[in-house]
């Protein structure tokens, strides 16, 4: 194809949050890829944003030849609905990218609204298998392609013998339900004395933070857990790699990237089994899956991780396996076969 020019729709506020979005790292592969990527939008502002995306859309329909539209729940849903209307009109094709773990709740609330939205797409695409399950009801096009990883980006050690050292990455909000992580601490730190947490990540302001901190204070945990805050997205791998476990506390899920990087440097994995977590990940073999907000269980799951003969380098070798799949090398090839056949009128 010799017009080799995408739209993409989507949130790109890495320079307002400093948290990159796969959106933003699909829109820098593709341009080095030699594709002219049209973005939108980075506005702060939600109401800014949304009229962005769609000002962007009609003004430079002569610059693009395909678009690619991520679709969330909630308010973000009916914004999408806006751009696509927009693109119809423009006469452009254009791809949808499910996102989010309330996405299938939403569609359940509005399932006419979606699978009408759905239809319109020449392409669907969600980036797990969660989602594809759970989506693959309101549409008949609908591929998994996964969000990708920079997989020489992070260094791979094998844990064989691992340290009760533990890392907890993610934002600070309920949905991630970080109070989680210091009850965990709390019952492991009699047997492990020389026990601590890292737990990196920004606040997003509704009191989790805040409460996390107030909790590990209570539990006498001053001292085992630190707080560094938001950390650059090249800075991950070597928070990272301070650890041996990697604590997933989150109450609502799709397909983490915090733990694929984890798996990719080789971290061992407890998690809760959320959202698309059991369709990611196979308990005991690449990851320890347990009920959400059960302290008890993701405390026996680390016990395990640190007593248990063999259970940390069989997690740890077949955690980076399963990573391999998701290099931006093997993903970026599935996108640009994507647009160029819906830019040449074929759907796929």
């Amino acid at each position: 194809m010799k017009n080799r020019s995408v739209l993409l729709i989507g949130n790109f506020l890495s320079a307002t949050t400093g948290v990159r979005s796969v959106g933003e790292d699909l829109a820098r592969q593709l341009s080095e890829s030699g594709w002219k990527t049209i973005t939108a939008s980075a506005e702060p502002g939600r109401l800014a944003r949304f009229m962005d995306m769609v000002a962007t859309a009609w003004r430079r329909r002569h610059e693009y030849v395909v678009a690619s539209v991520e679709v969330y729940s909630g308010m973000a849903f009916f914004w999408a609905e806006a751009t696509c209307w927009t693109l119809r009109l423009a006469a452009k094709p254009y791809i949808l990218t499910l996102h989010g773990g309330n996405l299938p709740d939403f569609a359940r609330r509005w399932p006419g609204r979606v699978r009408r939205l759905l239809a319109t797409a020449a392409a669907v695409t969600t980036p797990s298998r969660y989602l594809f399950e759970e989506m693959k009801g309101y549409g008949r096009h609908l591929r998994l392609v996964p969000n990708p990883l920079n997989l020489g980006a992070y260094q791979f050690k094998l844990r064989t013998q691992p340290r009760p050292q533990l890392v907890w990455l993610r934002a600070f909000h309920e949905i991630y339900n970080p109070l989680l992580a210091p009850k965990v601490m709390a019952l492991l730190a009699p047997n492990f004395p020389e026990i601590n947490l890292t737990m990196v990540g920004p606040d997003k302001g509704d009191g989790s933070l805040a409460r996390t901190r107030k909790k590990a204070e209570e539990l006498g945990l001053g001292t085992r857990i630190n707080f560094p805050g938001r950390v650059a997205k090249q800075e991950v791998p070597q928070w990272l790699n301070q650890g041996d476990i990697f604590l997933n506390t989150t109450n609502v899920d799709n397909t983490p990237v915090s733990v694929l990087e984890a798996m990719a440097c080789g971290l061992c994995v407890a998690t809760t089994n959320v959202g698309g977590i059991p369709y990611l990940l196979e308990d005991g073999q690449d990851a320890l899956l347990v009920p959400p907000d059960d302290p008890e269980a993701m405390a026996v799951a680390v016990d395990r991780i640190l007593e248990e003969p063999g259970l940390a380098a069989r997690l740890s070798r077949d955690g980076r396996r399963k990573v391999e799949q998701f290099d931006w090398g093997i993903i970026l090839r599935q996108w640009e076969e994507l647009l160029t056949a819906v830019a040449e009128g074929a759907r796929p």
